[in-house]
């Protein structure tokens, strides 16, 4: 996925600001697809270049005026036309599997300390999935938008979950090395 769909994809939500596409990015698509406010800022441009995304300046009192940009038609159909191509599989690359397959030759004190950093950290995203779930799906009629969402939402609960308990059982496996 390359940056541009996905700041497409949060403009069809609503008209956002550079710095609300920004902070909507972090809080939504950013825990699948990492990018900085810069890089944000900076598709946009291309966007607008290419006629994916409209920009309208709103001036405000007392403060700098507001750009909002808007997904255009030819947006939408970039996006119809994105969605029809296959989807890689990601690659893994995780230094952290590394150190373990070199567990003879690496510090076991420090690659434990390094794996109960990476379970709480797992931990920590399970907890703000769960709040989102709370928060905007559970109990509630979702619109067809909503329900992808949800989905995407349900599947990174899942694997979090699963990633818990690899790094728990790892805890545990370790504990056991030279016994």
């Amino acid at each position: 996925m390359a940056l541009a769909e996905a700041i497409l994809v949060c403009l069809t939500d609503r008209p956002m600001s550079g710095y609300d596409l920004a902070k909507t990015f972090d809080a939504s698509i950013g825990f699948f697809w990492r990018a900085s406010h810069q890089q944000v800022y900076r598709e946009l441009a291309k966007l607008r270049e290419r006629g994916l995304v409209k920009s309208s300046e709103i001036e405000q009192s007392g403060k700098p005026n507001r750009i909002v940009h808007t997904i255009t038609t030819a947006g939408k159909n970039a996006l119809k036309s994105w969605s029809q191509k296959p989807s890689r599989v990601p690659s893994v690359k995780d230094e952290l599997l590394v150190k373990l397959y070199a567990l003879e030759h690496v510090d076991i004190p420090a690659l434990r300390e390094q794996l109960e950093v990476r379970l709480d950290h797992h931990r920590a995203i399970l907890n703000a999935y769960h709040k989102i779930k709370e928060r905007f799906y559970d109990g509630k009629d979702l619109t067809i938008s909503e329900q992808g969402k949800h989905i995407a939402l349900t599947m990174g609960i899942r694997s979090e979950k699963e990633m818990i308990k690899s790094y728990e059982e790892a805890l545990v496996m370790l504990g056991q090395v030279g016994s």
